[in-house]
């Protein structure tokens, strides 16, 4: 198996902690007070105080309460700091006592940890099922509910697109990637689709008398927009007729990754595709567009260069395309595991280099909150706070992982996007289709794949998942877990029609731990959904969407059939008929006389509930 981070070949590639480096005339965070622990089943709950500025936070765990303490990994295979309490320990032993500490997250790094007057020591109990109980109120105003989820989607390079050869189990490449993007398109919104390679060679050539051809190019954008959707413009990777080293490259296809042997060049590179793309699609419609600077140059295997390379490419690029049309929203630096964010801030605001986006990528975890380095970059520099764009994002950063095909990955997924309502601006899950090629096309049907659809197509779990949220009708009303490993474990989100003739409950039981990839008899739980604030005696239908291994769960259909690498006709016909979301209508039931409604369902870890009341 080969390892990556993200789209990164070549062995664990997690950065160290020491993350960018202190911003001058910064400290390192304190570390968080006030924590507390809790005995849970099959868990140990961890809850504290926030500290202004914190990224995140990083957990440790001793089994002394002199230590040493070791940081939680929860086996993502990438940054390891959480945004938020609270926190579920799950690798515990049922008995055992266990002591821990909060170190806070910064552009640093970790701080210091919590001093041992504020460690907490739990013991996990023994098996449940555990409870918990949802409260949601339908009375109250509904809130927006940002579509974090669907804003921007990953994607193999374009030029897909154009190809022409049949693929892995004899699969039309660019019929099926079509057909994928249409499908995140339809069910779950998706506007806007993030690419590598905008320079490949069969995209951008140069030609004899040194000018861009963007013919290649021209094909797979048409035929992209041609989806409804738009492109996020992926500077990179370098012409090899620009580039220092041609002969460094990445990937099945070879990208090129060296820093230009001429920067004015790079310049004109960038300058001329901004021309051209306004030219052939319209000014306005261009300038919708993002430009996102280069893919992860924090990492050797995609730039050659160093830190103060890259921010002299940012400086480059983003310089040309704006001298076209300034209204164009250009940012970076697209880093691996959300390093070098307030670098680039930091080297912006030195150098008053514009920034409209700040792009990181994290995988396993849900995103950090940069919003403490963004909205101090807009307070020192009174210009516009640069937005936050998870630009990668997903539950791990390994290729042919068999957790991207599982149920586990499903509540992961909205795990993340419920935390990142309130602290990013899109978070784009990586990537739309297993036609993807990267490290090679795929084996087999199920091989892991990043998709959220199979090679054919098949919709899996955390397709679902996103489905699901698309799905959700009206503004967001409150809705609170209470119990056993409450909002930590299980989460929910609560919707309501303007009308309020249809409520929607949308509760999930995950954990980030891939220890527990297969499940855990000890995680799971029964959740009792109390809806206040309906009308008295009012009906309701319901129905309930099911995500766990035994419902909308494709892998174990094919598991049924008995595996293999590719099905036969006849298994496609099975796999095709049986891709589909599960869904059951439970008996109608009546508001009482206060305007609530109980309603008890099972909640397997991993596993998703969705509740849809509808006035009747």
């Amino acid at each position: 198996m080969t390892h990556t981070h993200g789209d990164r070949p070549e062995g664990d590639l997690r950065p160290g902690p020491a993350g960018d480096g202190p911003p001058p005339g910064t400290t390192a965070l304190p570390a968080p007070r006030g924590l507390r622990s809790e005995d849970g089943t099959g868990h140990v709950l961890l809850d504290w105080e926030p500290v202004e500025g914190a990224l995140g936070y990083l957990v440790h765990r001793s089994h002394s309460a002199d230590g040493p303490f070791v940081p939680l990994d929860h086996r993502g295979g990438d940054v390891l700091a959480v945004p938020h309490p609270p926190y579920a320990d799950t690798q515990v032993e049922a008995g055992h006592g266990y002591w821990y500490t909060v170190a806070s997250w910064s552009d640093t790094g970790p701080g210091p940890l919590a001093p041992a007057a504020v460690r907490g020591c739990a013991r996990a109990r023994g098996i449940g099922p555990g409870e918990v109980t949802v409260s949601v109120d339908a009375a109250a105003a509904p809130s927006e509910l940002p579509g974090v989820w669907n804003r921007m989607i990953g994607a193999e390079h374009f030029s897909l697109l154009a190809g022409d050869e049949a693929g892995p189990g004899g699969a039309d490449i660019a019929a099926e990637y079509a057909e994928a993007l249409g499908i995140v398109r339809d069910e779950i919104g998706v506007r806007t689709v993030r690419a590598h390679g905008t320079f490949l060679p069969e995209n951008v050539s140069v030609r004899g008398d040194g000018s861009f051809d963007f013919t290649g190019l021209d094909e797979v954008y048409d035929r992209l927009l041609a989806t409804g959707l738009k492109p996020v413009v992926e500077l990179s990777f370098m012409p090899g007729e620009l580039a220092a080293d041609p002969q460094a490259t990445v990937f099945h296809y070879r990208g090129v990754i060296s820093v230009p042997a001429d920067w004015d060049r790079w310049g004109d590179l960038c300058r001329e595709l901004t021309v051209h793309l306004r030219e052939r699609y319209g000014a306005d419609e261009v300038a919708g567009w993002e430009f996102e600077v280069w893919n992860e140059a924090n990492l050797d295997v995609f730039w050659t260069g160093t830190q103060a390379d890259y921010h002299r490419l940012y400086e480059v690029a983003v310089r040309a395309v704006k001298g076209v049309d300034a209204r164009i929203r250009v940012g970076g630096p697209g880093s691996a595991a959300a390093q070098w964010v307030g670098a680039l801030l930091e080297f912006c605001r030195e150098h008053e280099v514009p920034v409209d986006f700040v792009s990181t990528h994290t995988y396993g975890n849900a995103p950090l909150d940069f919003r403490p380095r963004t909205r101090s970059f807009a307070q020192v520099t009174g210009r516009p706070e640069p937005e936050i764009l998870w630009t990668e994002w997903g539950v791990t950063p390994t290729h042919f992982h068999r957790v991207n095909d599982s149920v586990f990955a499903a509540p992961f997924v909205l795990r993340g996007m419920k935390s990142a309502l309130a602290s990013t601006d899109a978070l784009a899950h990586w990537v739309a289709s297993d036609h993807f090629e990267e490290q090679g096309r795929p084996p087999k049907l199920f091989h892991g794949g990043f998709g959220l659809l199979t090679v054919g197509n098949l919709r899996k779990p955390r397709f679902w998942a996103l489905f699901l949220l698309s799905r959700l009708a009206g503004g967001r009303v409150p809705a609170h877990v209470t119990g056993d490993g409450a909002e930590a474990l299980v989460e929910a989100l609560a919707t309501r029609a303007k009308d309020a003739s249809v409520l929607d409950v949308l509760v999930w039981n995950g954990t980030l731990d891939q220890t527990k990839t297969d499940g855990s008899a000890a995680l799971e739980r029964t959740a009792v959904v109390r809806v206040t604030g309906l009308a008295a005696g009012a009906s309701y239908d319901v129905s309930v969407c099911r995500v766990d291994e035994a419902h909308s769960s494709i892998r174990s259909v094919w598991n049924d059939l008995g595996g293999g690498d590719w099905p036969d006709e006849q298994q496609w016909a099975k796999l095709r008929a049986a891709d589909r979301l599960s869904e059951q209508a439970l008996p109608r039931t009546t508001a009482d006389a206060d305007g609530t409604v109980t309603l008890t369902v099972d909640l397997p870890m991993p596993g998703i509930r969705a509740l849809r009341l509808t006035r009747s």
